[in-house]
């Protein structure tokens, strides 16, 4: 599952502490933690993602923060780390990590990396090392595929990361248990989640980044506003306001996934009044309830379910973003 939210991220430490440096895992051979395309951001604050942990993640934040201290921003450059010889990791693979600092006086290119990932448009992200040209650029996206690699040519060497935004967009409906659990639990994951209610005094201060809380009379109206390809988790107090939901969620057939709480009886209930409201056999079956079933788990605690439905939105993107019919936006196509 690619996680894109590093650029907006880097953009916001630059912004906020003038400098930051972005670690890439560049090219991978062998076992490796993570796949080459992984980004990490480093500050002095902080660190935002991870290349997967361990002596290589420890060694990468040692010299990211070794360049942050300096006087000036060193030129971006490559570190090849044998993971069992250098480092003493299992592992066994060789990880090629590039590190590039970026300051308020090189960061021209981030406000349009950011318009486009924010837009779910693939687009090669390109680091050179050693020259005397700009560092940065943005190109055309050269593959489907989010990953890294490097590139040799007689004058420079470039590390060539293609982006491919694959936004996993939420919508859940109820402020609950196991609502309230469920939004905890994607608020780990790289996703865009609405947490849709009409209580408005239930939401917790603390709901976690990139969690937009939607209190409203009319949640039907954010099915309608949706964007395509979402997916829909019904967790509501209210019956009749989950057949309502589910109604409205029919109406329209771009969803990836419409999950609605509940037993099997309270399936087969609504089963009966969709069918009499004239909706298909085939549309009722779009509808997943019991919500999780796809992970055997006998638990019924709002926690356990949490964990069973996020695994199984995880699975169902997944799916779709390596389906053959997922065609990632090129760049300088911007959505209608």
């Amino acid at each position: 599952m690619s996680d894109t939210r590093w650029i907006a991220e880097l953009a916001a430490r630059v912004q906020r502490e003038g400098r930051a440096v972005l670690v890439t895992l560049a090219n991978a051979t062998g076992s490796t933690p993570r796949e080459a395309g992984t980004a990490m951001v480093v500050s002095t604050q902080g660190v935002f993602g991870t290349i997967g942990g361990g002596h290589l993640e420890f060694e990468a934040i040692r010299l990211a923060r070794d360049a942050l201290a300096g006087a000036s921003a060193p030129a971006p450059w490559l570190v090849r780390f044998p993971l069992a010889a250098r480092l003493g990791q299992c592992c066994g693979g060789v990880a090629t990590l590039a590190f590039s600092p970026i300051t308020t006086a090189d960061c021209a290119w981030l406000p349009d990396a950011v318009a486009r990932e924010r837009e779910g448009t693939a687009m090669d992200l390109v680091t050179v090392i050693g020259a005397a040209r700009d560092a940065h650029a943005i190109r055309a996206a050269s593959s489907a595929t989010d990953r890294a690699r490097v590139v040799t040519s007689d004058d420079a060497t470039e590390v060539v990361h293609t982006v491919v935004p694959e936004h996993m967009d939420v919508l859940v409906f109820g402020n609950g248990h196991v609502g309230r659990a469920l939004v905890r639990v994607l608020g780990v994951l790289p996703a865009r989640v609405e947490w849709i209610d009409e209580r408005d005094c239930e939401f917790p201060a603390d709901a976690p980044a990139g969690v937009a809380i939607v209190a409203t009379d009319t949640p039907t109206s954010e099915i309608r506003d949706a964007p395509r390809g979402a997916l829909l988790v019904i967790t509501t107090h209210d019956h009749a306001l989950d057949f309502e939901l589910v109604t409205a969620a029919l109406g329209r057939d771009d969803w990836r996934y419409v999950g609605l709480i509940g037993s099997a009886s309270k399936r087969n209930q609504f089963e009966k009044r969709l069918l009499a409201r004239g909706f298909t056999a085939a549309q009722v079956a779009r509808v997943t309830c019991p919500i999780g079933r796809a992970v055997p788990i006998r638990s019924k605690d709002p926690g356990a379910i949490a964990i069973a439905v996020a695994a199984e939105l995880v699975a169902i993107h997944e799916q779709c973003m390596s389906s053959a019919d997922f065609v990632p936006r090129a760049q300088g196509v911007r959505p209608a």
